[in-house]
């Protein structure tokens, strides 16, 4: 970095930037080609801001995860088991599938992390008012009142999904933005780690809601806290082309998937890796079905997708920014064998002999290979495209995996009615099909 823009720091931004330097490795400006040069002068400050509000933003996730606390929170107030079925795909459809649209909105804004901000506070606000259903009602009615919760939160994440990567893009770098998602997922497993200990020694004899609650209360002010932090962003105005009508833009943004190199592609990557979003219920219902204190066992796979993220994560992120294509590959295989294991391990009533351990394993090493799915897909996207086209890519991707995860998730379900070790069977072959395709994806990240 020259003495020129050292001289116009204020001491707090040199301590940061010092901090930046030390974190990643930064020793010049040749990591900025991609950003505006002013983007490039706020960049350690940004990569702290974005670091913090991707923390809450992660931590939230695992903790009011709809594969496992939500679930359980449902199994506790006594709603009925479809129920817990249709969380997953609400989460991830609702969250992916309006996304177009609000991407051609936003192009028109020269400035986007607000539209972050917003998704952050209603996911916030949702997951507490989540809270407020499960004490005051009960059983079928209060399973509703989540669920239709759910889908507010839902459209909160897309708000924010199609917003981070065009923010991300415009002020962080190439070759730090897998770095900085790995750093967060890392940290958010650390607190999630934390948290099921804490877990593990709640008394068998209490109310089981009252932990659960605790942690949606916790989750719940971790995005709002994400929301605050992340609107002293020092983003600068970007390219508005594009905006206009936003149903003519999520059209016209359609022919992406025929004119961008690599893109059909990826999407097709991507859609069949979400069989490692999808399997994770199944993993939990086989779990469950093992038997023990059900407020234990929680606190078992908690801590344990918590201690996945906090070792995986910050290893797909820097992984994902020397080659986020082998990133795909490699977890659609693992993704593949772990699931091919786990069914045949329940098939051989594996869980009569050893109780929850195999399959709380099982969940570990899935977690952590989703975590490599998300980091991998992320960067790879992000990499992909140009700060002219970004928001519609990752708008496209996402409207196209929502559409995937309805029908996906529809049939999956059918064959977990037969018993969750099927699904996971069957979830494997996707997984590896992914694998095959990724091999032959391009390269997106930069040669040194």
């Amino acid at each position: 970095m020259n003495s020129t823009t050292r001289s116009s720091e204020t001491p707090d931004d040199s301590v940061v930037r010092d901090l930046y330097d030390l974190v990643t490795g930064d020793e010049n400006a040749r990591v900025c080609r991609d950003i505006s040069a002013s983007a490039c002068r706020e960049q350690p400050v940004n990569f702290f801001i974005h670091l913090v509000s991707l923390l809450a933003n992660k931590a939230g996730d695992l903790i009011a995860s709809p594969k496992l606390v939500l679930p359980w929170l449902l199994a506790t107030i006594g709603a009925p088991t479809w129920m817990a079925g249709m969380l997953v795909p609400i989460r991830e459809s609702l969250a992916l599938l309006p996304q177009l649209v609000i991407a051609g909105w936003m192009r028109q804004q020269p400035l986007r992390k607000w539209f972050w901000v917003v998704g952050a506070a209603i996911q916030g606000l949702s997951v507490i008012a989540m809270i407020g259903a499960a004490l005051i009602w009960s059983a079928a009615l209060a399973g509703a009142a989540i669920l239709s919760l759910l889908v507010v939160f839902s459209l909160g994440r897309g708000v924010c999904s199609v917003s981070y990567k065009d923010v991300q893009g415009k002020t962080i770098a190439k070759t730090r933005r897998g770095t900085l998602s790995g750093f967060a997922a890392g940290a958010a497993g650390g607190l999630a780690v934390i948290l099921g200990i804490a877990l593990w020694f709640v008394p068998a004899s209490s109310a089981h809601l009252t932990p659960i609650v605790l942690l949606l209360a916790v989750a719940g002010v971790l995005w709002l806290i994400g929301a605050a932090v992340f609107a002293t962003l020092r983003e600068f105005p970007g390219a508005t082309e594009g905006g206009g009508n936003a149903a003519k833009t999520a059209l016209a943004s359609l022919d992406l998937i025929r004119s961008k190199p690599g893109f059909a592609r990826f999407i097709a990557v991507r859609g069949l890796l979400v069989a490692t979003a999808l399997t994770a219920p199944y993993y939990a219902q086989l779990a469950h079905s093992a038997g023990g204190n059900a407020i234990a066992n929680l606190a078992v796979l908690l801590a344990l997708s918590g201690l996945a993220s906090l070792v995986a994560a910050p290893f797909w992120g820097r992984f994902s920014d020397r080659s986020s294509r082998q990133v795909l590959l490699i977890v659609g295989i693992a993704a593949a064998i772990l699931n091919a294991a786990i069914a045949a391990a329940s098939f051989a009533h594996a869980g009569s002999a050893l109780g929850v351990w195999p399959f709380a394993v099982g969940y570990f090493l899935l977690a952590g290979i989703h975590a490599g799915v998300r980091l991998g897909r992320k960067t790879y996207l992000t990499d992909l495209a140009s700060q002219n086209d970004r928001a519609q890519l990752t708008a496209v991707a996402n409207t196209t995996i929502g559409v995937v995860l309805l029908a996906g998730g529809g049939m999956v379900a059918a064959i977990g009615s037969l018993g969750a070790d099927y699904a996971v069977a069957f979830l494997a072959v996707p997984a590896l099909i992914a694998a095959l395709l990724a091999y032959k994806l391009p390269e997106v990240e930069p040669r040194d």
